[in-house]
């Protein structure tokens, strides 16, 4: 392991839930705006880089997913599209398409919530995350605060059926 990727991994369990709240933050704003609640955020020696929220209505973008919000962010902070020694914080499993971008990002570490048993990529429904064909690894943390990542999805595809069975 790098010294980059040393320092992502070198965040504690406690460290873990309290970026996982901060992603869950970004998750209700989602929920305010009708969209899916899902929350991301890129953190850089201690500090959030970038952070995002499923925008996918908002912005007509079937890429606007919080992880892809969050990495954008990120990379013009600093100014290139390599985040190493970053850790990316998701409060659900990220899909095949933010897998990939986590890899080409060279995402040191990725930390979830809850795991996805439709759509995940970290092993939930694909394994794209460190999968042995790809040229990147990163170490991966599941589960963290998983209950309260769960809720907020469980709680708003229910509104959702009920609004439409009104």
């Amino acid at each position: 392991m790098t010294d980059t990727q040393n320092r992502a991994a070198d965040m504690q369990p406690g460290e873990d839930a309290v970026w996982m709240e901060l992603a869950l933050e970004q998750a209700r704003l989602a929920a305010a705006a009708g969209e899916v609640p899902v929350g991301a955020l890129v953190i850089r020696d201690g500090e959030i880089i970038g952070q995002g929220h499923n925008r996918n209505l908002l912005d007509n973008d079937p890429t606007a997913h919080a992880e892809i919000i969050a990495l954008r962010q990120a990379a013009a902070r600093l100014g290139n599209h390599r985040l190493t020694g970053c850790t990316m914080v998701a409060t659900i499993e990220p899909c095949s398409m933010c897998a990939g971008a986590l890899i080409h990002a060279r995402i040191a570490r990725l930390v979830y919530g809850a795991s996805d048993p439709k759509a995940g990529a970290a092993g939930s429904t694909l394994q794209v995350i460190n999968h042995p064909s790809l040229n990147h690894r990163m170490e991966v943390t599941a589960g963290v605060l998983a209950e309260k990542c769960s809720e907020i999805l469980q709680k708003f595809f229910r509104q959702k059926r009920q609004q439409t069975s009104c």
